[in-house]
């Protein structure tokens, strides 16, 4: 073993650089390091992939990669909960990298039955703590607006709940998936009164008990308002990183309905998600294969970027491999 590592670095908006030589971290008090096996890629990254004028450049190596998951091959003092060769999902922030370094109590150990399987635990934690904070009831309608790694999840989630879930996406390839996870009903996101009708149809003018927004984007937040019946909830799991929103208020209070901002922040809540994903595809009850549909090395970061933003036929998911 080296003391050096090949990491990504994010030179400029548009530019990744791929570079030998970086030393390698070493874990502190309370930390261990992982020899990553892969990291997942966020739409989070894409903003800063394309260029924020507040953020400077070049980032740190291995910087926005925070999907990671591989194995702890040193870990610091007073850590006594993992060990050498322990397999874990992290949640760590510069996982572009050959090997990055964590807090102890953010690493989730990967049950033998994941072996060989790709685990970007924080999006799938993301997902299932989305789910928590979604509040869905047996005999509930579900509207679930985009359906990419997220919607997808929680597709699964909402109708193992016992709810009846609707669909509503801009890809027949993306509503077919929704379908292949548990989804009643789907509807294409083209004209937004359209689909108010559609659901006001369905629901027998009831609208949705809940609605989950997966997009990040305005009309797709102006449509989730709609689809809300009275003394419903509006779950916002879309990234809306572009710019501020404008939002009916007066419909919002009209319908007396509740909006939960459903990304959690709480470090702990966060890896309540991660373990509850972890147990779900470790016993088979949820299985996250279909979603990982691309796969680059990390040489091929800045492809992988791009397939995230343009999304290619069959896109869903990109992993970068290490």
């Amino acid at each position: 073993m080296t003391d050096t590592m090949t990491a990504a670095v994010l030179a400029a908006p548009g530019t990744i650089e791929l570079r030998n030589g970086v030393p390698l971290p070493q874990p502190a008090e309370g930390e261990v390091r992982i020899r990553l096996e892969g990291c997942g890629v966020c739409a989070s990254n894409l903003e800063p992939w394309a260029g924020l004028e507040w953020m400077e450049y070049p980032r740190e190596p291995g910087d926005l990669g925070h999907e990671g998951w591989g194995r702890v091959e040193a870990v610091g003092e007073g850590v006594t909960d993992l060990a050498i060769g322990d397999r874990v999902a992290a949640l760590s922030y510069r996982s572009f990298a050959e090997a990055d370094v964590v807090r102890a109590d953010m690493a989730a150990k990967l049950p033998a039955a994941l072996d060989g399987q790709p685990f970007p635990g924080e999006p799938l934690g993301c997902a299932f703590n989305i789910f928590r904070r979604s509040d869905i009831q047996p005999g509930q309608t579900v509207a679930i607006i985009g359906i990419g790694f997220l919607g997808a999840v929680l597709c699964h989630l909402a109708s193992k709940a016992g709810a009846r879930v609707i669909a509503i996406s801009r890809r027949q390839e993306s509503l077919d998936l929704a379908r292949h996870y548990g989804a009643a009903e789907v509807i294409f996101m083209h004209d937004h009164y359209a689909i108010i009708d559609q659901i006001k149809a369905l629901t027998q003018e009831a609208m949705c008990e809940r609605v989950i927004e997966c997009v990040g984007k305005q009309w797709p937040l102006d449509l989730a308002g709609e689809l809300v019946g009275f003394g419903g909830r509006l779950v916002i799991a879309g990234y809306h990183q572009d710019g501020p929103r404008q939002v009916s208020m007066q419909m919002w209070n009209w319908k007396g309905i509740d909006v939960a901002n459903a990304h959690e922040r709480d470090p702990a809540v966060q890896m309540r998600g991660v373990r509850e994903a972890i147990a779900a595809v470790a016993d088979g009850s949820f299985d996250p294969a279909p979603l990982y549909t691309h796969r680059y090395s990390l040489g091929r970061l800045a492809d992988a970027l791009d397939a995230t933003r343009d999304k290619p036929d069959g896109f869903v998911k990109a992993l970068v491999m290490l």
